[in-house]
């Protein structure tokens, strides 16, 4: 899977390149993992604004603006406060292409509504209204955090070929 994120990510960014484009990332179970990948590839510095690990409630809250409401309702697992933290990602970092991601990596925290896997990965690119997927992926923790890092690369690809 490196060599295919590594092409992946290199493609991002020639792309980006060419066409004027920003991206930047709010992160939550995958710990700046995502920020870690595209800034490994030569040239990333031409279009990766920056990224927020938002791992608590309170930076989700004060940093990227999600509602305590949403997080009380909704939970910090939701597409909900994913769709709060990619709003406050563009708010942030004004970036052309924002990611943001939340979910359970385990091998605790999980329920029977929300069990270890489930992630929500949104993305708002340019003037497009934001949308939300929901994964359940299976592995272990860094598998976990490795897949959503991959689904979430897979998005920005789409969004730019589109």
């Amino acid at each position: 899977m490196t060599d295919n994120i590594n092409e992946l990510i290199t493609d991002i960014i020639n792309v980006c390149s060419k066409k004027g484009l920003t991206i930047a990332l709010a992160e939550s179970c995958t710990g700046g993992m995502i920020c870690e990948m595209i800034t490994s590839v030569s040239g990333s510095s031409k279009v990766f604004k920056g990224g927020i690990v938002s791992y608590s409630n309170d930076i989700k809250e004060s940093l990227l603006k999600v509602s305590k409401k949403t997080l009380i309702d909704h939970g910090a697992v939701s597409s909900e406060t994913a769709l709060e933290m990619v709003l406050g990602c563009k708010e942030q970092l004004s970036a052309d292409i924002c990611v943001s991601v939340t979910g359970i990596a385990g091998p605790s925290g999980g329920t029977k509504e929300k069990p270890v896997g489930l992630v929500y990965i949104a993305l708002k690119f340019g003037g497009n209204k934001a949308m939300v997927k929901r994964y359940n992926f299976i592995g272990d923790r860094l598998e976990i955090r490795r897949h959503t890092a991959y689904e979430a690369l897979k998005l920005i690809h789409q969004a730019i070929s589109d």
